[in-house]
């Protein structure tokens, strides 16, 4: 019998220090060779430096986000044309007096008041916009499904959108929702689920909580958080959240994902507090939150983090479900619909069943 304790029985990087996420076996073969032929996930992106200054910090995202846009519009190509789904947008004055800019999707032929989905996106709260293709293709396929989706625009810590550090952005988020509940009627709705990936994942479980704090929790039916970015812990990854080092370098890297905390709270002040990094939340801040699901990606970093959210809201009397996407790297199974169809479209069910659900 093989010696599982033994490191090269090991998953990733614990069994093989060398290991990429191109040589991991457990990536499905479909991405390999789709990552294999795109190249560099951020070309031209030089690594960024364990004791860079916070100006490079701000510096790396705005270099993040040019190289990003690099793809656009092959990846505006790809947005299959949905005839039924229609897209419209709206601007409202968040708690800040600023402006938010809020997109619309939905399907023209509802009968009826639907679910609908806020979706705060990812880019770690710093980088990128809810105008991104994959965004965009994202809530169309929610609204396709039969949901009224609400993407929000809201300030970023680094990037085009910035510099706006913790709370502006969930601020933008919280003032979203609020938004949306005010207007059920016009919209359509009969209720309102926040839902994002990575960072939008973070923003979807810190709106919550925002809103208990503040009184408004009963417009929330529901919260879908993908690869929640929920930690803050990139530092020193705690032994606890294995996957930080399991997965490391798997497109994304602790050293670079602590230099995102950085631009989010540049001062450092708020590293523990749950509004900013929900993984610090106790069981008295998450206890009556709205049911919860939480799904991560075996492939990420972020897996362990995710999944240590679930815990303790299941530990918080919060009724919450996990699923993990096998064989997927960070948000995999949301990005690469072309590639891994059914993956996405597992997903999507996921999201769509859940939020008809409640």
């Amino acid at each position: 019998m093989n010696d599982i304790a033994n490191t090269n029985q090991m998953p990733g990087r614990l069994g093989d220090a060398e290991r990429t996420l191109l040589t991991d076996p457990r990536l499905d073969p479909r991405l390999r060779a789709a990552l294999e032929l795109a190249g560099e996930f951020a070309p031209g992106v030089e690594p960024i430096s364990p004791d860079a200054t916070l100006e490079e910090c701000f510096t790396h995202c705005t270099a993040f986000e040019a190289a990003a846009a690099i793809a656009h519009p092959m990846q505006q190509a790809m947005v299959p044309d949905l005839p039924h789904v229609e897209r419209s947008s709206q601007t409202i004055s968040g708690v800040d007096g600023n402006d938010i800019e809020l997109f619309i999707h939905r399907r023209n032929d509802l009968d009826g008041p639907a679910p609908c989905i806020v979706h705060t996106h990812g880019g770690g709260m710093v980088v990128m916009s809810a105008t991104d293709p994959n965004f965009v293709r994202w809530r169309d396929a929610l609204a396709d499904g039969g949901l009224v989706v609400v993407g929000v625009e809201f300030r970023n810590g680094g990037g085009a959108l910035g510099n706006h550090p913790f709370p502006a952005g969930l601020n933008d988020c919280a003032s979203a929702a609020r938004w949306v509940a005010a207007n059920r009627a016009t919209l359509g709705i009969d209720k309102i689920v926040i839902s994002g990936e990575s960072g939008g994942g973070n923003l979807a479980v810190a709106t919550a909580l925002q809103a208990k704090r503040d009184g408004w929790l009963g417009e929330i039916a529901g919260i879908y958080a993908m690869c929640p970015y929920v930690s803050g812990a990139y530092a020193e990854p705690p032994a606890e959240l294995l996957s930080l080092r399991e997965n490391d370098g798997y497109m994304l890297d602790c050293v670079t994902m602590h230099s995102l905390t950085r631009v989010y709270d540049p001062s450092g002040d708020n590293r523990t507090n749950p509004l900013a990094w929900p993984l610090h939340a106790t069981s008295e801040d998450l206890a009556g939150l709205p049911p919860h699901v939480v799904s991560v990606n075996e492939l990420d970093p972020l897996r362990d983090e995710g999944l240590a959210l679930y815990r303790n809201l299941l530990a918080a009397g919060v009724p919450t479900a996990a699923r993990t996407a096998h064989g997927t790297p960070h948000a995999g199974d949301m990005v690469f619909a072309d590639v891994v169809p059914e993956v996405y479209a597992e997903t999507l069910r996921s999201v769509v069943g859940f939020a008809k659900s409640l």
